[in-house]
């Protein structure tokens, strides 16, 4: 049996990696390492030699998964219930992290193989080889060893992502809003999908630029931020192409998008047509109606 930890042909954001999480939560923790197999050398970021990312791995124990805006990070013991190190994951375009509890053939896109004893097996395999995996000792500091995830803004469901926060750093360019919202360091986790989503639900168009935009609208854009990743967690996130829940399922959330994917639709709200722009250099839905 397969349970895909998985992401398609798109870069996952913040509600498709929080699924992930969940899953490698629910089966990969309190198990032990027994082997570690690297089959594309430059998939490892961190130690600079694969043996030594082997060597930091073999026989540690998972004890937690977390996640920072798109990384994800497991913190290990050693057989003594000692803090030993983390592993770090960015699944970056094509990444995919699957949870295998019998033997499988090995693809040729597999990149990395984590044994998990009784054949049982964590094994990334990322098509596009973009995806990075890193293992830091426990005197390291995965903010400093893990590029980017150091500079993350805050996370959406946290406190310093509070109205002032947002409003100060909104109010400190004029860029387009779809660019900002689009930038991991004013906010964690946002992409392409939920940034259109989270301005449709807020009335406001993606190529508005930030200063003009009053405070009213900012409070309402930060509601819709939640509110939107929240809905699409509850969903198990957005497929395209093999993205696959725990459970071997699609997530569920493009079921229920207001714009993204959906130009030359009838709006769900006003019943206009949907439209498809360039915006901060991406492909951006909205609602000429609905957005002001």
């Amino acid at each position: 049996m397969t349970l895909a930890l998985a992401m398609g042909f798109f870069m996952p954001e913040l509600p498709e990696v929080e699924t992930v999480r969940r899953g490698l939560q629910e089966f990969t923790c309190e198990r032990s390492i027994t082997a570690v197999d690297v089959l594309l050398p430059r998939t490892i970021a961190h130690p600079e030699s694969p043996q030594d990312f082997v060597a930091g791995l073999q026989g540690a124990k998972i004890s937690q998964w977390e996640r920072r805006g798109k990384y994800l990070l497991a913190t290990c013991q050693n057989s003594r219930g000692k803090h030993r190190g983390w592993l770090g994951v960015h699944l970056r375009m094509t990444g995919q992290l699957l949870w295998l509890q019998e033997p499988q053939p090995v693809s040729s896109h597999t990149r990395v193989r984590l044994l998990l004893g009784k054949e049982r097996e964590l094994r990334f395999v990322d098509q596009r080889t973009f995806g990075k995996m890193w293992w830091m000792g426990a005197g390291e500091d995965p903010n400093l060893v893990m590029s980017g995830m150091g500079k993350l803004g805050p996370e959406p469901f946290g406190p310093e992502f509070s109205l002032a926060y947002f409003v100060d750093r909104l109010h400190r360019s004029r860029r387009q809003i779809k660019a900002a919202l689009l930038d991991q360091m004013v906010v964690a986790g946002i992409g392409n999908i939920y940034a259109d989503e989270a301005l449709f639900m807020s009335g406001i168009r993606p190529t508005t630029v930030t200063v003009d935009l009053k405070e009213r609208q900012i409070k309402a854009l930060r509601s819709a931020v939640i509110e939107v990743l929240q809905c699409s967690i509850e969903a198990g996130g957005t497929t395209f192409s093999n993205y696959l829940n725990v459970q071997g399922t699609n997530g569920n959330y493009m079921g229920q998008a207001f714009v993204y994917g959906r130009q030359g639709q009838d709006c769900r709200k006003c019943g206009g047509a949907i439209v498809k722009i360039k915006a901060a250099g991406r492909g951006t839905h909205y609602c000429p109606n609905c957005q002001k």
